[in-house]
């Protein structure tokens, strides 16, 4: 079956469309294809999509939860034979596990100590098998000191629903595809639909649960409900899988989320967490955050120029939740909000609205995503990513005024090829900078 066949099969399958399908395709039939790991929070998709995708695009798919098969945790623990451990999974899953037929798909994949290293040996051994290794905390067991298999992997991330994802669910896959062929002539009569949408998508947020709820019920109730949940989850993970010392810091550290980005300079200040706070005292508690996929860092860079990272400044950055829908939920933003005007986008300063961009630029994969600040901190630059050879700033407006004296100032000094404003105003091309509604970016 050709890829593009194959990806017209899972998206009229008549379940939930994911964009990673196509990229697992893409995946699946790369010439130089080794073991894959999808990282990416709980509760974001991860076990659907592969399942789905070995449903869809595969004989069988042999799945293995590492956490219900606890009699599994020690399949690596004396040797990494390739056949014994494919006939564990058989025997497991009750599949047979045939290359280039079955998809095995290795979830929870960190509660298998060694694991990671076994990777190497199938990417070695059994080349034709397509191998998954899946799980919501893979990002901490990576930096537990285990061995890692450099060079014998490929990564993959999946991040909530992205907004047109969040369309497609609702039906409305044709705006889906004219915003992403950027057809603003088509779109112009539609921009106070999708404006409504967008305020919907902000209360509701990319969570699975969440969306699929709201789609079959478009009760704002049962999706805050949902989201409660999941923010109890989220906790119960806190005390279950971080270093116990660090429980307290990292509670509070998830608990200051909102507060921290509600305030105009949303630059992340440790004093906000405690008096006297220090970054010793924290930054172990926010790299577990950021490991456990639950929150984005998003660094200050010094100088506007690629590789962005080189240019980072550790003292300095921003933290971003997983979820604009579960940002709204800590915030408890009522659903009335929705339908007041140009409100939601400004509640909490703005802070949904920059949020929500960060998150399409995630779900798109954007390199090098930082923000820029002059050394006074007197002009600054939302965020910055990196395209090809290029710095393309981006400028986030919730409210209606899209003054921009130091979005312009920037760019009249560096002179980037590209530069963007994301606001509520309709597309616009002014030369020196490109206006997209917030519900294009």
């Amino acid at each position: 079956m050709s890829r593009i066949a194959l990806f017209s099969r899972l998206c009229y399958n008549g379940h939930m469309k994911r964009n990673r399908l196509e990229d697992l395709i893409d995946w699946k039939t790369s010439p130089i294809r080794k073991p894959l790991i999808l990282q990416g929070a709980r509760q974001v998709g991860k076990t659907w999509l592969l399942q789905e995708f070995g449903r869809t695009c595969f004989n069988r798919c042999a799945y293995v939860n590492f956490e219900d098969h606890r009699e599994l945790q020690t399949l690596f623990a004396d040797n990494f034979d390739i056949e014994r451990i494919v006939s564990a999974c058989q025997i497991v899953t009750r599949q047979t596990i045939i290359d280039g037929e079955t998809l095995l798909v290795l979830d929870e994949f960190q509660e298998a100590p060694n694991g990671l290293a076994a990777l190497k040996y199938f990417a070695e051994k059994r080349p034709e098998l397509h191998v998954v290794a899946a799980g919501s905390l893979l990002g901490l067991a990576l930096h537990r000191g285990e061995s890692f298999p450099v060079g014998k992997v490929d990564f993959m991330h999946l991040a909530p629903l992205s907004f047109r994802e969040f369309l497609s669910a609702l039906g409305e896959e044709s705006l889906a595809n004219a915003i992403r062929t950027r057809d603003w002539s088509l779109l112009k009569p539609f921009d106070g639909k999708l404006q409504s949408f967008l305020k919907t998508y902000l209360y509701v947020g990319g969570m699975p649960e969440a969306v699929e709820v709201y789609c079959k019920a478009r009760d704002f109730a049962l999706v805050r409900q949902i989201q409660n949940r999941l923010l109890l989850a989220y906790e119960g993970d806190l005390s279950k899988h971080a270093p116990t010392e660090q429980i307290p810091r990292i509670q509070l550290v998830w608990r200051s989320l909102l507060a921290q980005l509600a305030r105009e300079n949303r630059k992340f200040k440790y004093a906000e967490l405690k008096h006297g706070g220090r970054a010793k005292e924290f930054e172990l508690a926010i790299q577990w955050l950021v490991d456990a996929g639950l929150v984005h860092r998003v660094p200050r860079v010094s100088k506007p120029d690629v590789p962005l990272a080189a240019y980072a400044d550790a003292s300095a950055f921003k933290l971003f939740g997983l979820d604009v829908g579960l940002l709204a939920a800590m915030g408890a933003l009522p659903p009335s909000v929705i339908l007041n005007g140009s409100e939601i986008f400004e509640e909490f300063k703005g802070a949904l609205t920059e949020q929500y961009v960060l998150e399409q630029l995630v779900a798109a994969g954007c390199a090098g995503i930082s923000y820029w600040s002059n050394d006074r901190s007197t002009a600054e630059v939302d965020f910055l990513i990196q395209k090809d050879s290029n710095v393309v700033p981006i400028e986030v407006k919730a409210a209606e005024n899209l003054r921009s004296k130091s979005f312009r100032l920037f760019c009249e000094t560096h002179r980037p090829k590209c530069a963007v404003r994301a606001s509520l105003a309709f597309y616009k091309n002014q030369g020196w900078m490109e206006n997209l509604p917030l519900w294009a970016i």
